[in-house]
């Protein structure tokens, strides 16, 4: 569970956002709620890495460190997440690690990472993804922290059959969320089959909630209040990570009521991680049902899939 800066600010991010956003963890009740990672996602890094080939934080966005604006997320009771990628560079031309997992690893922990977006841009169709995936894996095993690693390829190549070996804690198995209804909802249904390769320390991942976002992030026009509420069960239901992507420092009561919510939020972390078997109405296919069982107890959701009211 945390937040995730892409969604809203993609490459317009920097450190007193960051901060800010941290901030707001507290302010808003998202912490207390069990909210604890604070990621950075694509184009935190220059463009070129060091004399020593190590990744180096953009001057210009955050002029402190990652080490001293890690410190500051620690410091709130939160933890500091990071973003990288398997290929030559990351999806938006940043340096990413492919041949450099180890050094950049050691990089991480260095800074007092606790969690890697770990994308699946500009790789060599020629080396194996399951192959790329698992280095990283080790190299995180071997920094000396540790450190969540949350793969990222779109859902290509059957992730969810292998990915568990690579030592991934959580996989991405869509392509990118949009803030629109259609969006959530293809996602949602494509992963009905698969959350069943979903479970304790490694997880499915339908990517980031766009919950609050009200089409003023990048990535959509914005759902209804309503549509917010269908895409926050859905996940709940699915056990799913809950990684909110709209801007955490202004969310509506209605946003911040849905995604605090403990009922919800206690059947999305429940300890068995099943998934939930669907059902759909005999003579409507827009009407879904889903039956979920829990460690103690079940839980029981019902969907309108339509454009219009129905009883």
């Amino acid at each position: 569970m945390g937040w995730n800066t892409w969604n809203t600010f993609q490459s317009g991010i920097n450190e007193n956002l960051i901060k800010e956003s941290a901030e707001a963890f507290v302010s808003q009740g998202l912490r207390d709620a069990g909210y604890e990672y604070v990621v950075i996602d694509d184009c935190w890094s220059e463009k070129k890495r060091d004399e020593n080939e190590r990744l180096v934080p953009d001057h210009e966005k955050f002029p402190g460190g990652m080490k001293a604006l890690g410190d500051y997320i620690h410091s709130l009771g939160l933890k500091f997440g990071i973003y990288s990628a398997m290929g030559i560079q990351t999806c938006a031309g940043h340096p990413a690690s492919f041949d450099r997992e180890y050094h950049d690893a050691e990089t991480f922990a260095s800074w007092g990472v606790d969690y890697l977006k770990y994308d699946g841009c500009y790789f060599m169709p020629y080396i194996d993804q399951q192959l790329m995936y698992q280095r990283m894996g080790v190299a995180l095993e071997n920094c000396g922290r540790d450190i969540v690693y949350a793969v990222c390829n779109g859902g290509e190549s059957d992730v969810w059959s292998w990915i568990r070996s690579t030592g991934a804690h959580l996989f991405r198995s869509t392509g990118d969320i949009l803030d629109n209804f259609r969006s959530y909802y293809d996602i949602a249904m494509s992963q009905r089959d698969r959350f069943g390769f979903s479970a304790p320390n490694c997880y499915n991942d339908v990517d980031m909630l766009t919950v609050g976002i009200y089409g003023g992030g990048k990535v959509g026009t914005g759902c209804t209040e309503s549509e917010y509420r269908q895409q926050f069960v859905l996940w709940c239901m699915y056990g799913a990570p809950l990684m909110l992507g709209c801007d955490i420092r202004s969310m509506n009561e209605a946003t911040r009521k849905l995604v605090t919510n403990p009922a919800l939020i206690a059947i999305d972390q429940d300890e068995a991680a099943r998934p939930p078997v669907w059902q759909r109405h005999k003579w409507n296919e827009d009407l879904h049902c889903a039956f979920r069982h829990l460690s103690k107890g079940y839980a029981l959701a019902f969907y309108n899939f339509a454009d219009y009211d129905t009883k």
